[in-house]
């Protein structure tokens, strides 16, 4: 017998793609009667709730949710604590899916016995220019985003630490808690790394593919790479331990970018070292860049995606190293770093 699915969609200024979102939906083929789907607004100045308000009259299982709090985890609380369903599924405004999205994976979660279950992203570029599809690549590429296995797919289904938005049965938050709203982003790998603190297994679902859409400025995307590592100090010591070990790759680099050439006074032995570290990187970077050109058949991202490789890294590290200044050594709190803005 099919459990009864809550669906919780947090979002803000998705305009321009709730509309599509909210027909993906509809074309779900788990049973209707088996679905409530929550729209939780983070108080969109846009028409996202205009569109959403639209659906509500048209279908009696969509229900919108004002989040006045704005951040993310709020917004998922507050819908879980009214959600109905034996399954929970977290979905994002701004992807598109397959129609057998939402079966798959509540047919794998109940099959695997687990404690959350999600598939793949594919990035798709925001628009057709040429900088949008190098901002795709960019963030679809092992060179640019690590290792996560939901980013660069897999050959069947596997055990890993993390899945993108999640499909998890509702006991798991009365087991585990919430999720934490002191982390205003980040709060699902927290989240994610509670589950299998506690014993529990997350699975990735490999033929379900979730169409991302990435940022469509290069500030945009620079913004999200730091606001990403600046919460990962703070996961960290909530968790007493890194939630992965490839976190500190790009904070190294940029202490050594930018504090390596102080060897050079030291040693002229340390400015060979030094060389070769940029030497690496540089190989590096052009090798991943010429391996993204020839799968893309694209030559003219070569304008754009070595200093996209460069910014990504530089903004994740920064980050990293401005949530260590904030939360470890200055020891700030949430609260404090908000209404100082």
């Amino acid at each position: 017998m099919q459990p009864l699915v809550s669906i919780i969609v947090p979002c803000f200024n998705e305009e321009k793609y709730i509309r599509s979102f909210l027909e993906s939906i509809l074309l779900q083929d788990y049973p209707a009667e088996k679905t409530e789907v929550f729209i939780i607004d983070g108080m969109s100045c846009d028409h996202s709730r205009e569109i959403i308000g639209e659906y509500c009259e048209r279908d009696h299982r969509f229900r919108l949710l004002l989040n006045e709090q704005r951040f993310v985890p709020f917004a998922l609380n507050m819908a879980i604590r009214q959600a109905q369903g034996e399954v929970i599924v977290r979905m994002d405004a701004h992807s598109g899916y397959p129609v057998i999205y939402i079966s798959t994976l509540v047919r794998n979660l109940l099959e695997l016995k687990a404690d959350n279950v999600g598939g793949v992203w594919r990035t798709n570029p925001a628009n057709n220019s040429l900088k949008a599809r190098a901002i795709a690549a960019a963030q679809s590429s092992l060179f640019g985003v690590g290792d996560s296995h939901y980013r660069l797919g897999a050959l069947g289904i596997r055990q890993v630490d993390t899945v993108p938005f999640g499909c998890f049965p509702k006991s798991i938050f009365d087991r585990i808690g919430m999720f934490d709203e002191e982390l205003l982003r980040n709060q699902d790998d927290e989240f994610n790394a509670r589950i299998i603190e506690n014993g529990g297994t997350i699975y990735l679902i490999p033929e379900v593919v979730i169409d991302y859409y990435a940022r469509a400025t290069v500030s945009s995307l620079a913004r999200m790479f730091f606001q990403y590592a600046f919460f990962k100090p703070l996961v960290n010591l909530k968790l007493k331990r890194p939630a992965t070990i490839r976190q500190f790759i790009p904070p190294l680099f940029v202490i050594f970018l930018f504090f390596g050439w102080l060897g050079m006074l030291v040693s002229p032995l340390l400015s060979y070292v030094y060389a070769a570290g940029a030497g690496i990187y540089l190989a590096a970077n052009l090798f991943f860049t010429i391996k993204s050109i020839l799968e893309s058949r694209r030559v003219a991202l070569v304008l754009y995606l070595p200093w996209l490789f460069f910014l990504q890294h530089l903004s994740y590290g920064i980050g990293y190293l401005a949530g260590i200044v904030n939360f470890v050594l200055l020891k700030k709190s949430l609260t404090t770093l908000i209404t100082s803005r």
